[in-house]
């Protein structure tokens, strides 16, 4: 795994090393930080492929920090994962809509941990969508250039988001199952919980229009430029 970076948030140092040695050993660069502020400081300089960040720290907790790295535009291609020992799904709803990829729960085995690092770069690396470009009647998502138009204006969307959306827009009107979406946009070898989708969609809906993402009750979704 050459040259790709990962910054550790985590305010329990026995944790951090924990992680940072079996990441090392992989060949991975890792840096770490020990609560949110000094995450959001580090991210900006190092500018990390993925941060693994803790949910419950103090002064700035897991789900403010993620918000924050948001925010920040040289981070948008950046892979943002909880590590957390909280399974209720209001906590993952709230990392979701904050603009995590995903959720690691705690305790975690070392060979799992590296493996769903792993799984995640394979699944941010592997493009499934043949086209660039598609460009509706107030629509245009680009690719390439991981730019997002409504009506003319930019849209910032999360990496997760973005390739929601790009998944959608590929094909205008076609209903792709819920199947499709978590093997296209999160994989089968990630586990992740049931209302992960509904998340992103709703989020994407207010983002882009409340109409244009058609739900099939059941199913799954389509984008329909014209609604």
């Amino acid at each position: 795994m050459k040259n790709i970076k990962i910054l550790l948030v985590d305010d329990e140092d026995d944790i951090i090393e924990f992680l940072r040695y079996n990441l090392v050993k992989e060949g991975f660069e890792v840096s770490k930080a020990n609560n949110g502020i000094k995450a959001l400081e580090l991210a900006k300089k190092v500018n990390p492929d993925i941060i693994v960040l803790d949910v419950m720290m103090p002064e700035m907790d897991g789900i403010e920090t993620c918000y924050e790295l948001r925010k920040i535009p040289s981070l948008k291609n950046t892979i943002i994962t909880f590590l957390t020992s909280r399974a209720e799904d209001y906590s993952q709803i709230a990392g979701f809509e904050a603009g995590a990829d995903d959720y690691i729960k705690k305790p975690i085995r070392p060979k799992l941990f590296v493996s769903r690092i792993k799984a995640l770069l394979r699944r941010s690396e592997n493009s499934h969508i043949d086209n660039t470009k598609t460009i509706t009647d107030n629509l245009s998502v680009d690719r390439e250039k991981y730019e997002v138009l409504k009506d003319g204006k930019p849209v910032l969307l999360p990496k997760k988001e973005f390739e929601l959306l790009s998944l959608l827009t590929s094909k205008p009107g076609k209903v792709f199952t819920r199947e499709e979406i978590f093997e296209c946009i999160w994989g089968d070898d990630l586990i992740i919980g049931d209302r992960t989708i509904d998340v992103h969609i709703r989020k994407l809906r207010k983002k882009i229009g409340l109409l244009n993402i058609k739900t099939y009750k059941g199913v799954g979704y389509s984008y329909n430029p014209n609604t």
